[in-house]
């Protein structure tokens, strides 16, 4: 669709571009062998778009983990973290709005990928080789439930479309340089702001509420051609 509002299956969160795919060395874990019920053959199939298609689709499920509270990751990752309070409103808000919040075993994403989210399920996941420390798991958290904020602002979360919440030009120069140097240009939009939210304390929490109160577009004015399509689609009144 136009610029300020597209429709897409999956949003992808990258970490050091081509360089990082380059540079990584993967050991397969012993616990690979244990995943007996995936469609899936190791070690062909993983590592790939086609094991997080699987992911997102809910066909692979061996060593999905479901985060509910801090705690959960604290159990997962055998330590302890300090964001605890925004940690939870944030995975209270993301459930409230539909969406659900996993730790995934870092063999179905694609090398450089720390997480992603689909606008179909409205489901995200987390890659565990990626989150373990405390500041890349909120950052990714913060991002993730920013794209889930985007799918809200594009007239429900229960789409599957995305939209834009702040002008292109509200996004600091250090975010937009990059962004443009780790994602595609087609992505350039929404991970700009996305990978803002991602580090800044209670910038998701703040979107996710508003959705969650109906108040979306009156705390964050939509964009001209995302406002036409609100109208249009019986979202906004004239």
């Amino acid at each position: 669709m136009k610029k300020t509002l597209i429709g897409l299956g999956l949003i992808a969160s990258l970490i050091g571009g081509q360089s990082f795919a380059k540079g990584f060395t993967y050991v397969p874990r012993k616990t690979l062998n244990d995943f007996q019920s995936n469609p899936l053959t190791f070690p062909d199939d993983y590592f790939t778009n086609h094991s997080m298609g699987c992911l997102l689709l809910g066909e692979c499920k061996d060593g999905i983990v479901e985060v509910k509270s801090i705690r959960d990751a604290e159990s997962y990752f055998n330590e302890e973290y300090r964001h605890r309070k925004e940690f939870d409103q944030l995975v209270s808000e993301l459930n409230k709005a539909g969406s659900k919040v996993y730790i995934a075993p870092t063999e179905y994403f694609p090398v450089g990928h720390r997480g992603v989210y689909h606008t179909v399920s409205n489901n995200f996941y987390l890659n565990d080789e990626h989150v373990k420390r405390e500041h890349v798991l909120m950052s990714v958290l913060r991002h993730e439930g920013w794209h889930a904020a985007q799918d809200c602002m594009a007239g429900t979360i229960d789409n599957s479309l995305i939209a834009l919440i702040l002008p292109e030009e509200d996004v600091p120069e250090i975010w937009q340089e990059m962004v443009k140097r780790t994602y595609p240009q087609s992505a350039w939009p929404w991970e700009k702001e996305a990978s803002w939210a991602g580090k800044t304390e209670g910038m998701t929490l703040k979107a996710l509420q508003a959705c969650n109160t109906g108040a979306m577009w009156e705390i964050y004015s939509p964009t001209p051609l995302t406002e036409e399509y609100l109208i249009k689609e019986g979202y906004m009144n004239e």
